[in-house]
C-alpha cells in the first residue's frame, strides 16, 4: 500500500512553469542537427481524425502511406495517411498494446490473448499465429505489450509469460526462448549480435541473437517502494551504452560488451521511463514521468545539455526529424521541441483536454488548488488520464505528418502547414 500512496502522490505534484535550462557540461555541448525542410518547425494542422471504441495505448507506426495502430478494442487498424480512412482491420482476442514490427510486405503484432500474429501489410490476412505462454499485466501500471523487432529473418520479442522469444519470422516457428524471472514487455534492442531487454524480475539481460544464450545481466538496485527494481521500460543503444530505465527511479548507462555499469542517475520524483536515440551517438533524450520534464544528456557520463519542462508525465518516446524533436504527455499535449536548444516550438492539444482540462487543472497548467477533493484514489487518476485524452504511445512522423494515439480512442494526424 506505501507505493500505492507515493504514486498517488507523485503523480498528484503541483507542476511548475515551463521553461528550458542548459544542464552543467565540463565541455561543449553536441553540436545540435541543422533544421531541415522535414521538421515541423511552426505548430501543423490537424488533417484528420480516426475514433476506435477504447483506449489507444499502442503507438502507431507510419510505413508506404499508411498507419498502423492497434487499440484496446482488441483490434489492429490499418489507416490511409493522407484521408484517415479505414484500409483493413484485424481482430485478435484481447487488448492491442503492442506497436507493429514492419518486414518488408508483412506485420507482426503480440495480441493480448497470448498471439502473435503475422499478417499481410496490404490486406491484414494472416499468413501464421504463434501462441506464447499467455500474456498478462504486471499490475495497472504495466501499460504496454512488448513490440517486436526483425533483424534478417528471426523476430525477437517478449512476453507476459517471462519469457523472451526468436522465432522465423517467415514461419512463425521457434528458434529458441528464454526465461527470466518475471514479465517482460519492453521493446528489445538489437546491437552488433546481440539482444538487449529488461524484465520485471529487475534484471536488464544481454542474449546472442543466434541462439538465446546469456552474455551478461545486470540487477537494479531497488528502491524503497519498489525494492525488485522493475525493468519494465525499453532499452537504447548509443554511445557504446545501453540505457533503461527503472521503476527503482534510476536511468542506468551499462556497458554493452561487458555488462557493468557505467553511471546511473536517480531521479528524485520517480520514473525516467523514456529513452530515444538521437542522430548523434553522443546524446540520448531521456523523458521522464514524475519529473515532468524532457532532458538531452550526454552518453558518456549522462550530464544534461538541456532540459524542458513538459509540465507532465512522459512515457512514450520522441519522434525526430533532422533538428526537432515530438513529444507527448499524458496531459494529452504533444511538443514540438528544437533539438539544439530545448526549446517548445509549439504544442497540440487533445479534444478531450480541451474540453476537459478545467475541471482538474488551471489556466497554467497547474493542478487546481482543490484537486485531492476531485481525485481520492489511484483508479480515479487513471480514469483522470482517459478523461483528458492521455498520450502514453510515441507520436510517428513522416517529414509531412504526425500521427499519435491517445486514451479518449482517437488517433490525430498532424500536417505541416
Amino acid at each position: 500500500m506505501r507505493s500505492f500512496y507515493l504514486l498517488l502522490l507523485s503523480s498528484l505534484c503541483l507542476a511548475l512553469p515551463g521553461q528550458s535550462q542548459p544542464g552543467p557540461s565540463s565541455r561543449a555541448p553536441v553540436a545540435p542537427t541543422p533544421a531541415g525542410t522535414d521538421d515541423f518547425s511552426s505548430l501543423p494542422v490537424l488533417a484528420w481524425k480516426f475514433s476506435a471504441r477504447q483506449p489507444f495505448f499502442a503507438s502507431p507506426v507510419i510505413d508506404d502511406g499508411k498507419v498502423y495502430v492497434g487499440n484496446n478494442d482488441s483490434t489492429l487498424y490499418c489507416l490511409d495517411i493522407g484521408s484517415g480512412e479505414l484500409a483493413w482491420k484485424f481482430a485478435t482476442r484481447g487488448p492491442v498494446r503492442s506497436g507493429v514490427c514492419v518486414g518488408k510486405d508483412r506485420l507482426y503484432l503480440i495480441g493480448g490473448d497470448s498471439g502473435v500474429y503475422c499478417l499481410n501489410k496490404a490486406n491484414g490476412r494472416v499468413h501464421w499465429i504463434f501462441r506464447t505462454g499467455g500474456e498478462r499485466m504486471y499490475d495497472q501500471y504495466d501499460y504496454y505489450q512488448s513490440t517486436p523487432v526483425i533483424r534478417g529473418d528471426t523476430l525477437f520479442f517478449g512476453s507476459g509469460d517471462g519469457n523472451i522469444y526468436a522465432l522465423n519470422s517467415r514461419n512463425g516457428t521457434l528458434i529458441w526462448k528464454f526465461s527470466t524471472g518475471n514479465v517482460v514487455h519492453g521493446k528489445p534492442a538489437l546491437y552488433n549480435g546481440r539482444l538487449f531487454v529488461g524484465s520485471f524480475d529487475g534484471y536488464t539481460y544481454a542474449l546472442n541473437t543466434s541462439d538465446g544464450s546469456l552474455v551478461w545481466k545486470l540487477k537494479s538496485l531497488g528502491q524503497r517502494f519498489f525494492p525488485k527494481g522493475e525493468m519494465q521500460f525499453s532499452p537504447v543503444v548509443a554511445g557504446g551504452l545501453v540505457f533503461i530505465g527503472s521503476r527503482d527511479f534510476n536511468l542506468y548507462a551499462i556497458d554493452v560488451e561487458k555488462g557493468y555499469c557505467h553511471w546511473n542517475r536517480q531521479y528524485p520524483r520517480g520514473w525516467a521511463p523514456v529513452i530515444t536515440a538521437t542522430h548523434h551517438d553522443s546524446a540520448v533524450l531521456v523523458g521522464t514521468s514524475d519529473d515532468k520534464v524532457l532532458l538531452l544528456l550526454r552518453t558518456e557520463d549522462g550530464k544534461e545539455i538541456w532540459r524542458t519542462d513538459v509540465k507532465f508525465n512522459v512515457f512514450g518516446s520522441s519522434a525526430l526529424t533532422a533538428g526537432m524533436c515530438y513529444t507527448a504527455t499524458l496531459m494529452g499535449k504533444v511538443f514540438g521541441i528544437h533539438l539544439g536548444t530545448g526549446a517548445i516550438a509549439w504544442s497540440f492539444a487533445t479534444e478531450s483536454y480541451r474540453a476537459n482540462r478545467l475541471q482538474y487543472f488551471k489556466e497554467n497548467d497547474t493542478y487546481r488548488d482543490d484537486i485531492f477533493s476531485i481525485i481520492h484514489s489511484q483508479e480515479e487518476y487513471l480514469a483522470f488520464l482517459n478523461k483528458i485524452g492521455a498520450v502514453y504511445s510515441s507520436p510517428a512522423a513522416d517529414g509531412t505528418h504526425i500521427v499519435f494515439s491517445s486514451t479518449e480512442g482517437t488517433v490525430y494526424c498532424l500536417k505541416k502547414v
